[in-house]
C-alpha cells in the first residue's frame, strides 16, 4: 500500500493526526532507488506516520495545507537529483524533458526546490519544525559557489529558513531526529545534522572553524581553504564538527553519520514499497525514471574512489556499506514476480559496482586518510579482491526465471586491474556485459588526471587492450564506451587535441560529450571558480570562456560535418595543423585551396592568425 497522498487516503485508514508532511519534487515512486522512498518507509517502520505531498505548486501557499498540519513536522527534498541540474544544461539552456515528473513535463517544480518548498511550509505554518535534506541540500550545507548565478550563495539551511539541514545519506538519522522531536529532546548532538546556532560553543562535539561567508564571498583563497576543510572533516570515524560564520548566526555541521551497517542496510531494502510510481500517474503516462531502475539492484553505497568532480565522497562518503548476499538475492526473487520482468536483471550495482568492503584495514579505525585510495596510483594499504562480489553476482544469476544479469553502474577499471586474480574481469566478460560495458576513463592526458584525482593514462590502455582480448578468446564482440570529460579545471586546449588523437586512433567518437559541470560540494568546482587546487593551494588553470569550451567540445565529435569549423578553429589555435589533411592520423581534410598534408607531418602551410584562448598551464 502507498503512504498517503491526500485526506482520503489518511481516512481510509483511520488518521485522525499524522507525523510528518513529507514533500518532494520529484512525481512520487515508492522505490529503494529513491532516496525520499527511504526515508518514508523506515519513519514508517519506526512507527510514525507518514504523509506525502509530491510536487506542490510552490506559488500557491494552500498547496502545502492540503493534507493538513502535521504533528512533529515537514520533511523536504527537492528530489532524486539536484532541481538546478534537472531544469539546466551544463550550457545554461532548459532542458525539454524531466523523467522524475509525471509525462516527462517539465516545470512542475521550481528553481533550488528545496529552497522555495521550505519558505512555503514555513509561510503556510510558521511555527512548524522543517527539515530540508536530500542532495541538493546536502550539497549546499555550507557556503558555496552557484554556477547558474555564477556567484557564491548561503548555506542552503540559511537561505531556506528551515530548522536544520540532514545531510548524507540519512535514514537513521531521519528516525533519531523523529524520536527527539517526539520526545522533546535536544537535536544538536545527531550525526549529520546542520543547525544554526548564535553561540558557537553550542556544538557538543570537537570541532574545527571554517572561514565565514564573508571570507569565501570576498577571497578566493579563503574559499579554496574552507573547501579542502570541509572536504577533509566528512569521515565517521576522525571527522570534527565544522562552524561557518554567517550574518544570520553560526552553521554547525556535526559529524559524518556512521555509516550504515549491514543489518540495518538489509532490513532498509526490505521494507514493503511498492516498487513502482503512484497509480495516480497513469493517465499522465507514468514516470519514465523508474525505468532505469524497476529491475536493478543497489548491493552497496560509498565510494573510496573519491574523483575529484564527483559529488559522492560529500554526499555519501568514501566508507563503504554493503547488503548481505542473501538480502541481494531476496530482491532478485520479488523482481522476478514482477509483470514487466523479461529475465533480466539490468544491474548489481551501486555507486561503484565492483567495490564491496573497506578499501583498507586502516580505515575501520583510523578513518579514510586524505590520500586518494586509486589515483594517481593505487595506495600500498588497497585492499583488493572480487571475491565477495564475484560470488554475489553468481547467486543472483541462480535464481530462477533470471536469464541474464548485466553490471550497468560504474565499475572501476582501474581498481579491477589492481587485481592480480583475473577470474572476475573473465566471468564479467562472459556474463555480464550487455553488449556494451560503461567505464570512465575522462581524459587521456595525465596532467588533466591528477586535476581530476583519475589514474594515469597507461592503466586504462592496459585495461582496455584486456578486454578485448578476452572478449576475442571466448569469441565475443562487445564495446567500451568511455565516458569523457571536456574543459574540465587543468585542461588546455592542447590537451583536447591530445584526446581527440587518442579516440581516432582507437576509432571512436563518442555520440554524446560531457562538458565539466560545476554542481556544489566538490573539489573540482572549487577550482573552476577559484583557479586554485585546493589541495595544494596552487593555481590552476580554467577554460570558462564558453568559447573555448565549445571549441574543446566540438574536437570530441570532430567527425561531424556540423563541428568542422569549430574543430578547423581549435586546431589552428592549438598549432596542430598536421592534423589537417588526407592522412591516416589527420583529424579533418583541408580547406578548399589549402596544401595538402600527408598525415606524417608535412604540414599544409596554414598559418594561425587566431589568438589562442586562455594561457598555458602553470607547470
Amino acid at each position: 500500500m502507498f503512504l498517503p497522498i491526500c485526506k482520503k487516503d489518511m481516512e481510509d485508514r483511520g488518521w485522525d493526526y499524522y507525523d510528518f508532511l513529507c514533500i518532494t519534487g520529484d512525481a512520487y515512486v515508492d522505490h529503494p532507488s529513491f532516496g525520499f522512498a527511504i526515508i518514508t518507509r523506515c519513519l514508517e517502520a519506526a512507527g510514525y506516520r507518514v504523509a506525502v505531498l509530491s510536487q506542490p505548486d510552490w506559488r500557491d501557499v494552500n498547496s502545502y495545507k492540503a493534507l493538513g498540519k502535521p504533528r512533529l513536522g515537514a520533511l523536504i527534498t527537492a528530489g532524486n537529483i539536484d532541481s538546478m541540474v534537472a531544469h539546466y544544461t551544463v550550457g545554461k539552456k532548459k532542458r525539454t524533458r524531466d523523467d522524475y515528473t509525471p509525462g516527462g513535463v517539465m516545470g512542475k517544480r521550481p528553481d533550488r526546490a528545496s529552497i522555495v518548498y521550505a519558505q512555503g511550509v514555513k509561510r503556510a505554518y510558521p511555527d512548524l519544525f522543517v527539515s530540508i535534506g536530500g542532495l541538493e541540500a546536502s550539497l549546499r550545507r555550507f557556503a558555496h559557489y552557484d554556477y547558474w548565478d555564477d556567484k557564491v550563495r548561503k548555506s542552503a539551511l540559511v537561505e531556506s529558513g528551515a530548522d536544520v539541514l540532514v545531510y548524507g545519506m540519512a535514514e537513521n538519522t531521519m528516525v533519531y531526529l523523529a524520536d527527539a522531536l517526539r520526545d522533546g529532546k535536544s537535536i544538536k548532538d545527531i550525526r549529520g545534522l546542520c543547525y544554526l546556532t548564535k553561540d558557537p560553543n553550542d556544538c557538543t562535539y570537537p570541532y574545527t572553524i571554517c572561514p565565514s561567508f564573508d571570507e569565501v564571498l570576498s577571497q578566493k583563497k579563503s574559499y579554496a581553504k574552507a573547501t579542502r576543510i570541509q572536504q577533509n572533516e566528512q569521515d565517521a570515524v576522525i571527522g570534527r564538527a565544522i562552524i561557518q560564520k554567517f550574518s544570520e548566526g553560526f552553521l554547525v555541521q556535526n559529524p559524518p553519520a556512521t555509516p550504515i551497517s549491514t543489518e540495518d542496510f538489509d532490513r532498509t531494502y526490505e521494507l514493503p514499497y511498492m516498487r513502482t510510481y503512484h497509480p495516480s500517474y497513469e493517465k499522465a503516462g507514468g514516470v519514465k525514471a523508474i525505468e532505469e531502475v524497476e529491475h536493478s539492484i543497489i548491493h552497496n553505497r560509498g565510494c573510496f574512489g573519491g574523483c575529484n568532480f564527483c559529488s559522492l565522497a560529500f554526499h555519501q562518503g568514501r566508507a563503504m556499506s554493503v547488503r548481505s548476499h542473501e538480502s541481494v538475492v531476496k530482491e532478485a526473487e520479488v523482481i522476478t514476480k514482477g509483470k514487466n520482468f523479461k529475465g533480466y536483471i539490468h544491474d548489481v550495482g551501486g555507486p561503484t559496482a565492483n567495490f564491496r568492503h573497506t578499501s583498507c584495514d586502516k580505515q575501520k579505525t583510523q578513518g579514510m586518510c586524505k590520500r586518494q585510495c586509486l589515483a594517481p596510483d593505487a595506495c600500498p594499504n588497497l585492499k583488493v579482491t572480487h571475491k565477495d562480489y564475484l560470488e554475489l553476482l553468481r547467486k543472483v544469476r541462480a535464481v530462477p526465471k533470471v536469464k541474464k544479469v548485466f553490471v550497468r553502474s560504474g565499475i572501476r577499471y582501474d581498481y579491477l586491474m589492481h587485481d592480480k586474480n583475473d577470474e572476475f574481469f573473465r566471468e564479467l566478460v562472459s556474463h555480464h556485459v550487455s553488449g556494451q560495458l560503461k567505464v570512465a576513463p575522462e581524459h587521456c592526458v595525465d596532467s588533466v588526471l591528477d586535476y581530476m584525482g583519475k589514474p594515469h593514462f597507461d592503466l586504462y590502455k592496459k585495461f582496455y587492450d584486456k578486454f578485448f582480448y578476452l572478449n576475442r578468446k571466448i569469441g565475443k564482440e562487445q564495446y567500451l564506451v568511455p565516458y569523457l570529460i571536456s574543459s574540465h579545471p587543468g585542461c588546455t586546449l592542447e590537451d583536447a587535441v591530445k584526446l581527440t588523437e587518442y579516440l581516432n586512433e582507437i576509432g571512436h567518437m563518442p555520440e554524446q560529450v560531457q562538458d565539466f559541470y560545476p554542481t556544489p560540494g566538490t573539489l573540482s568546482t572549487c577550482m573552476y571558480y577559484t583557479g586554485i587546487d585546493p589541495r595544494t593551494m596552487k593555481e590552476v588553470y580554467v577554460p570558462k570562456n564558453p568559447h573555448e569550451k565549445a571549441l574543446q567540445r566540438a574536437l570530441l565529435q570532430w567527425r561531424k560535418p556540423e563541428k568542422r569549423a569549430l574543430v578547423m578553429e581549435a586546431l589552428k589555435l592549438a598549432h596542430r595543423e598536421d592534423l589537417i589533411g588526407f592522412g591516416k592520423k589527420c583529424l579533418i581534410p583541408p580547406e578548399k585551396g589549402a596544401v595538402k598534408n600527408d598525415g606524417v607531418g608535412n604540414r599544409s602551410g596554414l598559418r594561425n592568425s587566431r589568438v589562442r584562448p586562455g594561457k598555458k598551464r602553470r607547470k
